[in-house]
């Protein structure tokens, strides 16, 4: 073999030991690439730089603002005398519709059963005016962990969001609510008078909605 022809050899294994060194350095920075990106993925890695980009939306809890006490002296309202609409704030499917149907069962007067605008994580949340104080805990009464949130509405009437922990209505045997026995105040509402006093005027100079 010749001097020209062995340098020829020499420059092609040259090339080739180049070409796969290049090759080896590629897949193992596309290898890390990827390892990188599942963590990322998986939450296994946490990069500050990337933290502010791909922040969660928090859903709203089971976090109770203050509400008030029943009036004093108020007693149950009757079932067929509470208006409420039923709310699912989860992804199950029908749950709005199956807790109106219960409610129907025993004789609240269900106005409608929709899809929540926003998830909640919690049980249940029962939200009220300064009218419908004594109608919100009589509902509560049948739903074990709901919330109560009292909001500027001029009637009576309730709304019901049902969150992620909700089951299922409580059996009616143990609603435990005797239309003769006023209702009585849970650990940490406010008194009534506190709460609502500042808001009957604003809402006796509303008309009630027709």
């Amino acid at each position: 073999m010749s001097e020209q022809d062995r340098a020829r050899q020499l420059r092609r294994r040259h090339m080739h030991e180049r070409q796969a060194v290049i090759f080896g350095v590629l897949l193992a920075a596309l290898a890390l690439a990827g390892l990188g990106a599942a963590a990322m993925f998986t939450g296994s890695l946490n990069l500050p730089v990337f933290a502010r980009d791909f922040q969660a939306v928090a859903t709203p809890t089971a976090a109770q603002d203050p509400y008030p006490c029943p009036p004093a002296g108020a007693l149950p309202v009757a079932y067929d005398q509470i208006t409420v609409k039923v709310f699912n704030a989860t992804n199950r499917v029908g749950l709005a519709g199956a807790t109106g149907a219960a409610l129907s069962e025993r004789r609240f007067v269900v106005a409608a059963t929709e899809n929540a605008a926003a998830s909640y994580d919690g049980t249940a949340r029962i939200i009220f005016g300064v009218g419908g104080v004594a109608q919100a805990y009589t509902l509560a009464a049948h739903i074990d962990g709901a919330v109560l949130v009292l909001d500027p509405r001029p009637d009576a009437s309730l709304d019901l969001a049902l969150g992620a922990e909700f089951a299922e209505l409580k059996p009616i045997d143990t609603v435990g609510l005797d239309p003769a026995v006023p209702l009585v105040a849970p650990p940490g509402c406010t008194p009534f008078d506190e709460v609502v006093a500042p808001a009957v005027p604003a809402a006796t100079e509303t008309p009630a909605a027709g």
